[in-house]
């Protein structure tokens, strides 16, 4: 990967730098610009490539690790997780969390759809 290419953050973006850092990179995963077993750049080369601090580098790795999204394996480094999908994961994990709250709620199916539809359109 390409840091320099395909990364970009943006200091007059609201978001903080690892947040960008982090959609970035799920962006990038789920295009298929890094693939299942990818080894990512060291945290260190990352930030010197994009002009951010290791800390900040490694708090986008250690979210995307949290997601399942990246593994790492110590010395060797970091790379896209190997998990079929992780990112569809991640989202039918989300989605799961979604309707237990909706069923604790009380609200029906139908309804929980129409909110989530709703919910969905209005980030678009």
């Amino acid at each position: 990967m390409d840091a320099e290419q395909t990364l970009h953050i943006d200091p007059a973006n609201a978001a903080p730098p690892f947040e960008q850092l982090r959609a970035q990179l799920v962006a990038t995963i789920a295009s298929g610009g890094l693939v299942a077993g990818e080894r990512l750049p060291t945290v260190r080369r990352l930030a010197d490539d994009l002009g951010l601090a290791t800390g900040t580098v490694a708090r986008a790795y250690r979210e995307l690790e949290a997601s399942g999204i990246i593994e790492t394996r110590g010395r060797a480094g970091s790379f896209v997780s190997l998990d079929r999908d992780p990112l569809r994961q991640q989202a039918q994990r989300a989605a799961a969390a979604f309707a237990e709250q909706i069923r604790g709620l009380g609200l029906d199916a139908d309804e929980a759809l129409a909110l989530a539809a709703a919910a969905l359109r209005a980030g678009a």
